[in-house]
């Protein structure tokens, strides 16, 4: 996030002592540094105020739901909870609070997984820190906000080569599970989990399970 020039503060600033009320955040990023410097930056703002911060998607849930913001600002990538899980989970506890999602990762899937949970804004890291503050305050007015550039790579990201069964058997897939656990929970047997789990990974390239599931979630297929 780039500071924004002095006079657009100043601006700012004259803009926002008028306002009677300020937007209040919770800002939630496992990297200390990017979320005190995005907080120090946003506090610039005369409309802006940070009530809360969190490390973790976890943290993030409890200071949603202690401090009960008009906006959280989530990174995408936390311990526990990510920023689409935590935003799914306020849309359904903390309905006045509206979420945006920040994010270096650019990728199509993650815009998806995002919108899908509830968030109202997505927004990169890389942009300014005049445009994070711009788009709290139109989502804090009930706007929606996603990055241009992002949103034109996800109109065309290509077609899913997957079928029906082969993304479910994937959306059950874990790091510590066998094709047996993966059955029990799809009602199939192993060897056809085997087979559709082997399809899956001849079609998308990789070499692994996992690869193959991060590869779907990446292109938001699932």
């Amino acid at each position: 996030m780039s500071e924004p020039s002095g006079a657009g503060r100043a601006d700012r600033s004259r803009n926002g002592a008028a306002a009677t009320t300020r937007i209040r955040l919770v800002l939630a990023d496992d990297e200390s540094l990017t979320r005190g410097a995005v907080g120090a930056l946003l506090g610039l703002e005369a409309d802006l105020l940070v009530v809360g911060e969190a490390g973790t998607g976890d943290e993030a849930v409890t200071a949603v739901a202690e401090h009960r913001p008009d906006v959280a600002v989530l990174d995408v990538e936390m311990p526990g909870r990510d920023g689409a899980e935590v935003a799914q989970w306020v849309a359904a506890n903390v309905p006045g609070t509206r979420c945006i999602i920040l994010t270096r990762h650019a990728r199509p899937g993650v815009l998806r997984r995002a919108l899908a949970a509830g968030a109202a804004g997505f927004v990169t890291k890389s942009a300014p820190a005049t445009v994070l503050a711009d788009v709290i305050r139109r989502v804090h007015r009930g706007g929606r906000y996603v990055d241009p550039d992002l949103a034109m790579t996800a109109l065309m990201t290509e077609e899913c080569p997957l079928t029906d069964r082969e993304l479910d058997v994937l959306r059950h897939v874990d790091a510590s599970g066998t094709a047996a656990d993966i059955a029990g929970r799809v009602h199939l047997s192993p060897g056809t989990v085997r087979n559709y789990l082997s399809s899956a990974m001849h079609k998308l390239g990789v070499g692994t399970r996992m690869e193959a599931v991060e590869q779907a979630r990446d292109h938001g297929w699932l």
